[in-house]
């Protein structure tokens, strides 16, 4: 007889939180790992790691920022949308306002009113130097 090692079970959304339809929550939301949404955030919403998703239903909204690494959204979205990794705009999704993103995957009928720009993961955001000061010499 083969022996057999068992296994503990492995559950893909043992890391994943969910907001109810019917939930409004008015504050930011940190969070790790996933995090579905079927009610709404009146705040930004922040995913933390490089393997937080964040996935909005039809019913699902966000009044303020979001800031993940990957994103499913097919709600609405009522600020910009920061996917560092991913997005997924699906045909229900909203978005007023700007999207930035890695990975870029749009359904037909999805809509974004707002600015869209690529960043590559060589994307750094450069600040101007400093302006030099001269130090002029004294007059007496």
């Amino acid at each position: 007889m083969l022996s057999r090692k068992r296994q503990e079970p492995t559950s893909r959304h043992a890391d994943t939180s969910l907001i109810a339809q019917g939930t409004i929550i008015r504050g930011d939301v940190r969070f790790t790992g996933t995090l579905h949404l079927d009610g709404r955030i009146e705040g930004t919403v922040l995913g933390e790691g490089s393997n937080a998703v964040f996935t909005l239903s039809e019913q699902g909204q966000v009044q303020g920022e979001v800031r993940v690494p990957h994103a499913m959204i097919n709600g609405q979205v009522n600020g910009d949308i920061y996917a560092s990794e991913r997005l997924e705009l699906a045909a229900q999704a909203r978005v007023i306002g700007d999207v930035r993103y890695n990975s870029l995957e749009m359904a037909a009928g999805a809509q974004v009113n707002g600015r869209m720009a690529h960043q590559g993961e060589d994307h750094v955001q450069r600040e101007l130097p400093a302006p030099e000061v001269r130090s002029e010499p004294a007059t007496v």
